[in-house]
């Protein structure tokens, strides 16, 4: 098998587009921000990842059909002035080191082949407590894109996250600076102890702002109140 395969149904061709990552993390913020969006958005699929650097295991649907783990991509062409979207998610990361890098590049080379200009990368940022509003965390590749997500409410603390960005959240960003593709890391505030659907919106929120788009957050919302009440 091939480090990594991508299996297209079709390949949108994008204008100034944006690709956001959302995978497995802390909290797994990144995860439901993405899956969110993709739904919301009702945005189109149109490739598959598949790579030995992914779990050596399939799915099980409901039906009892077997898939093989992958990551997905879906997108949507901007409209009245947004920019053009890609999503990539997945129910998980590469195993190590080397899969990280691998799955990473292979997401920016097909970044720079679609036309994507900058990527987004969403993730959970642990503060080991519980938090009824959770702020949002910015990372970014130039100074020069601060001004504007400080302006919907991304903060950058000095030094923060201390032990850097790990995994294609922090890989997208830095391999992506090499190849001229502008990046923004945004980590929602979560305690790290369980699946955290409101630090999730806290990250779409900011999102939406900087983007130009307004999303329906009531599953999320649900979702957040089954967890308050476990």
């Amino acid at each position: 098998m091939k480090d990594v395969i991508i299996k297209f149904t079709e390949k949108p061709e994008l204008e100034d587009g944006i690709m956001i990552e959302g995978l497995p993390g802390v909290g797994n913020v990144g995860k439901l921000a993405a899956e969110h969006l993709v739904e919301e958005l009702s945005m189109i699929k149109f490739a598959e990842v598949y790579s030995k650097y992914l779990p050596p295991q399939v799915t099980v649907g409901e039906d009892g059909v077997v898939s093989l783990v992958k990551h997905d991509l879906h997108y949507r062409k901007g409209k009245d002035g947004q920019r053009d979207i890609v999503v990539l998610t997945g129910d998980f990361q590469g195993l190590t080191p080397e899969g990280q890098y691998e799955l990473s590049m292979a997401a920016i080379e097909l970044a720079k082949e679609l036309g994507v200009t900058t990527v987004f990368t969403l993730g959970g940022y642990g503060v080991i407590k519980l938090i009824e509003e959770p702020g949002v965390l910015g990372a970014v590749t130039s100074a020069s894109l601060k001004p504007r997500l400080e302006e919907v409410g991304v903060s950058f603390k000095k030094g923060e996250p201390s032990s850097g960005i790990i995994g294609a959240s922090g890989l997208l960003l830095g391999l992506g600076q090499l190849e001229n593709i502008a990046g923004v890391c945004l980590m929602g505030e979560t305690s790290g102890y369980f699946v955290d659907p409101r630090s999730a919106r806290s990250v779409l929120t900011v999102l939406g702002k900087y983007l130009g788009f307004e999303l329906d957050y009531s599953s999320l919302e649900e979702k957040a109140k089954q967890i308050d009440e476990i």
